[in-house]
């Protein structure tokens, strides 16, 4: 943004809905006070409405836009008592200055209205819109506007009250069930402020007024963040350059530098340019690097002037020297010989000079410290005399802002395909088509149209997707949606054409501009219907016409990963978002005793590893390090969480990508393992420094592919914020008032997995497909007899705590343990006599039971479990088709062999459910008369029991029905009691099917 421009926020507050009345009749008088960055606005009032309707902008000025993203805008409402009591509170909503938008993206959203303290009474919600606008100013203009804010600024000593009688119900404010010791940047007293800002010479506006200015007092504090903020320098503005960018929570910048990995040192050379005494001579030139085994050239230049960066590893360093040299390359032409057609050159390379250091008195830097400033050597030749060259040699560590951009000897050099880089997601929109109805469509000659009765159908098309409708006959509606999946930035055209069923030909298309279609973040805004003309063809530029509905749902989340590993859910609209409730920091340190997965020079294995990290719509990838089976990265990454019950996914994977083969095609990506960490398990400000297995499932069997360490830590600045996030739905609001059916929701899951994937392998250098659909879990519905296996046996595993409860009380019965028996006597006679204690002392015994287990509690974050996973427990043949895709490739024999296992699989599965449906059917049939002698017993049954009831108290009957469960074995028979038998003989449905 330029100097000269000055960026207004614009708030429209709409309307309310639903308010509390808080006048003592019914109603409430309405009005808003907004507060932003130190400056305060204030609506009309309107009066006895619990639906107010505003319609008012109000403007603030940005004083810094660079923090406007952490800034809060805080909207509150009251009820304007004319009464000269103090106002009531009626609500506030605060919102996130991430989430405004430019001029013309705004959209008008709902906010449900918050509580100030726990024993307000609030109802209802506000509909505002919120976005700012850039404007050219004039140089004098800040300092007018600063002016303005000075003159109207408050009086320390405000007026006496019998001095402003009949300002105070215009202008006051509520104080009751204000918060204690309000911080001045959010004070919310419009009292104080309406009295410091009437003035003795000044009579305070009207409260019809539009828009009046409410002064505030100074902030010295904010003051001096603002101008830290500005001595930060330029890496400060990056910050702010992308709207997605993540920001730490907390301002200690310094510790979420690099305190959760080693520090790795590493030797930078610095090559700026070079200084020749020949002048004359305009030959390409080129430094050169030797560090024992290393021998490394810059780039060729003719100006002779490289400024390029290069980082050894000093660990992996076998010399104690330096030695910087710089080569000229000339072209030499060689003589003709004879019966050679013409004569051959060459490039000569000629040192010009050479200078050594001794890696001993290297000095060594630590950011935050300055750069090291280049110095002029002089290179020490035979030859050429009088040449310098402009180096910088220091030790550092990764945290060297040089190292993303420099030279690495561990990652292969300028190799874009092995450099750390950090992907982000498309941002991911439903466009919902509403196809209602055709009209006046040229079908051809009537008689024809008429004979034929044709049949419709309605197809949209974005891009590769593709939708269609119900067949209808002409003249009928449709009224049906079309759900696609779009990504930013959009495809140009939605494309809706109608089609003739009966001749298979279409009847005419339209086209739709995406850019142009209207956003919408709930269902409170009713949509415009529109006509669309169809185009025929070159010879039928008006075949009829279609109405539809058409928006970008910003109110929902798109589902890109599979549901019970999703980070992200957060509402595609930027209104819609939140503050963020903590931050995510990963140390990616190293990994150890990796396999080797592909060969080298053919003789012996090798492993090129790297990590990728996915959280929410920020990927990570590390560097690569080639050919070792230890490698060590060291990287440490940073994530804004949303939710804490959410997923971090790590993978590590073999780099293919690199080499390229004789056709220049380059290979594909080989995973070595994954793990994924569960947020809501982790201790909040905790470091957990763990390494974690690497397991990979292949054909033959899972195998262990190596261990991966990492540190992790989740810190949150509010513990009152992450407590509440758990009292909140998962997803955003419209998930719920208007849901997509699980077969909708999967179609469009997999069709965003798949825009992810192919944006992000369009991305440079590519994050691989292989690769991504790893991370999504993208093959999650593809039928798998192992997956079947570990969901059977956790369903059993939970339904184990009911089996282990039947084995505890019929032990109680039978007697297993008479003392136990005998107590629970006992206590069955308290539960008859005191039943006012049963709900007290069940809370309680969980209570103890839960903070007993405290203690011993896993301290260490879970990892995909191998034995949950069922991978020993299937065979070859069954992990053999869990890799087959679909179609399948295997052989007639090996399909006819696992159809026959699915087979004798469904129909165990189809006794079991036969049996359960065999139950209620016999519940039905006893109130349904289907077998009248088993009816009528039970007619008498429930007579003599209603008279049985009446006469007897119930604690009695409970008592009396406990004793008799608890019997001693010598009063109990053998055989099944006479109610069980009785059920078992009541009819069902089986003996109806055929």
């Amino acid at each position: 943004m330029a100097e000269n421009s000055t960026r207004k926020l614009v708030v429209e507050i709409c309307n309310a809905k639903n308010l509390m009345p808080k006048d003592g009749q019914g109603t409430a008088s309405a009005y808003a006070i907004v507060d932003f960055d130190g400056q305060r606005r204030r609506t009309k009032t309107k009066f006895r409405d619990l639906n107010p309707v505003w319609d008012e902008k109000l403007e603030f000025l940005v004083h810094d836009t660079e923090s406007m993203a952490t800034e809060i805008l805080e909207i509150c409402l009251y009820n304007d008592k004319k009464t000269g009591k103090r106002s009531t509170f009626l609500g506030k909503i605060k919102l996130a200055g991430s989430g405004f938008v430019k001029a013309g993206e705004e959209s008008l959203v709902y906010y449900p209205l918050e509580k100030r303290s726990v024993f307000s009474q609030i109802r209802g919600e506000i509909g505002v819109k919120v976005f700012y606008v850039d404007e050219e100013a004039a140089a004098p203009a800040p300092a007018e506007a600063a002016a303005e804010i000075e003159e109207e600024k408050p009086q320390e000593n405000p007026k006496p009250e019998e001095d402003n009688k009949e300002e105070k119900p215009k202008e006051e404010a509520p104080r009751e069930e204000e918060k204690p010791n309000p911080p001045p940047a959010e004070s919310s007293d419009p009292q104080d402020a309406a009295a410091a800002a009437s003035t003795p010479h000044t009579t305070p506006p009207p409260p019809e007024a539009e828009n009046p200015l409410i002064a505030q007092k100074e902030e010295p504090p904010k003051e001096v963040a603002k101008v830290d903020k500005a001595e930060t320098g330029k890496s400060s503005t990056e910050l702010v350059i992308n709207d997605l960018e993540l920001r730490p929570l907390s301002g200690n910048h310094a510790r979420i530098s690099y305190d959760l990995v080693d520090r790795m040192p590493f030797l930078y050379v610095r090559v700026v340019k070079a200084k020749l005494a020949n002048k004359e001579q305009a030959c390409p030139v080129h430094a050169k690097l030797v560090i024992g085994t290393h021998n490394i050239k810059t780039r060729t230049r003719i100006d002779k002037d490289w400024d390029q960066v290069f980082a050894f590893d000093k660990d992996g360093l076998n010399s104690s020297s330096l030695e910087v040299s710089v080569c000229s390359e000339e072209e030499k032409k060689e003589e003709e010989k004879e019966g050679s057609p013409s004569s051959a050159s060459s490039l000569v390379e000629n040192c010009l000079g050479t200078v050594s250091f001794d890696l001993q008195e290297v000095p060594k830097r630590v950011p935050p410290d300055s750069p090291l400033a280049p110095q002029w050597y002089s290179l020490e030749s035979d030859t050429a005399a009088g040449n310098d060259v402009m180096v910088a040699v220091w030790v550092g560590t990764q945290a060297d802002e040089a190292f993303q951009e420099a030279w690495q000897s561990d990652s292969g050099g300028l190799i874009p395909e092995t450099r750390a880089k950090v992907y982000l997601s498309p941002k991911l929109w439903y466009l919902r088509l509403t196809v209602i109805q055709t009209q006046d469509l040229q079908l051809g000659s009537e008689s024809e149209a008429k004979v034929r009765s044709p049949e419709l159908y309605v197809k949209a098309q974005l891009g590769a997707q593709l939708f269609k409708t119900r067949r209808t006959q002409v003249g009928s509606a449709w009224n049906e949606d079309l759900v696609f999946v779009a990504a930013e930035p959009f495809e140009p055209f939605l494309v809706v054409t109608v089609e003739d069923v009966s001749n298979g030909r279409s009847v005419g298309h339209a086209k739709i501009h995406v850019a142009s279609i209207e956003r919408r973040t709930d269902d409170k805004v009713e949509l415009k219907s529109r006509w669309f003309n169809l185009v025929g063809g070159e010879n039928k530029p008006y075949a009829g016409r279609v109405h539809v509905k058409v928006c970008l749902e910003g109110g929902y989340h798109v589902l890109d990963e599979a549901a019970h590993v999703t980070s992200d859910v957060q509402a595609s609209a930027k209104q819609l978002a939140k503050a963020p409730v903590g931050l995510l920091e990963v140390g990616i340190r190293g990994a150890s005793n990796l396999l080797p997965v592909k060969t080298k020079d053919g003789t012996r294995g090798t492993t090129d590893a790297y990590v990728v990290a996915k959280y929410g719509p920020k990927w990570i990838r590390t560097r690569t390090i080639l050919d070792r089976f230890s490698p060590r990265w060291n990287e440490q990454y940073t994530w804004d969480v949303y939710d804490p019950c959410t997923v971090l996914t790590i993978g590590v994977f073999d780099n293919g990508r690199y080499k390229r083969d004789e056709v220049g095609k380059s290979g594909k990506d080989v995973r070595i393992g994954k793990i994924r960490v569960r947020l809501s398990t982790l201790d909040t400000n905790r470091v957990y420094l763990n390494s974690y297995a690497l397991a990979v499932l292949l054909p033959n069997g899972a195998k262990k592919m190596g261990e991966i360490e990492l540190a992790i830590r989740f810190s949150c600045s509010s513990w009152l914020s992450v407590i509440q996030a758990y009292g909140t739905p998962m997803l955003p609001r419209m998930h719920y008032i208007r849901p997509m059916g699980p077969a909708q929701q999967d179609i469009l899951r997999h069709t965003a997995m798949s825009i992810v994937t192919a944006r992000l392998a369009r991305s440079e250098p590519p994050l691989g497909q292989e690769v991504v659909q790893f991370m999504l879990d993208s093959d999650t519905h593809v039928w798998s007899l192992r997956r079947s296996k570990a969901n059977w046996f956790r369903v059993v595993g939970c339904l184990s705590h009911l089996a282990t409860l039947a084995r505890w009380l019929d032990g109680i019965r039978t007697w297993a343990q008479p003392p136990t028996t005998v107590l629970v006597h006992v206590l069955l006679v308290v539960i008859v006599l005191c039943p006012h204690l049963v709900l007290p002392t069940l809370f309680m015994y969980a209570f103890m039971i839960l903070a007993l287990r405290f203690r011993s509690r896993r301290r260490v974050s879970l990892n995909v479990d191998p034995r949950l996973s069922c991978v020993d427990a299937v065979g070859p043949d069954e992990l053999d088709e869990e890799f087959d895709g679909l179609p399948t490739t295997r052989s007639p024999d090996t399909i006819r062999i696992r159809y026959d296992r699915l087979r004798a699989l469904g129909g165990r599965a189809q006794t079991l459910l036969g049996d359960v449906a065999a139950q209620g059917e016999r519940l039905e049939a006893l109130f349904n008369w289907r077998d009248p002698r088993a009816t009528g017993i039970f007619v008498v049954f429930c007579l003599f029991a209603s008279l049985l009831f009446y006469v007897v108290p119930f604690r009695v009957f409970v008592l009396g029905s406990g004793f008799y469960y608890i019997r001693h074995p010598r009063f109990r028979d053998d055989m099944p009691s006479v109610p069980v038998n009785f059920f078992r003989r009541l009819p069902s449905l089986s003996d109806q099917i055929m």
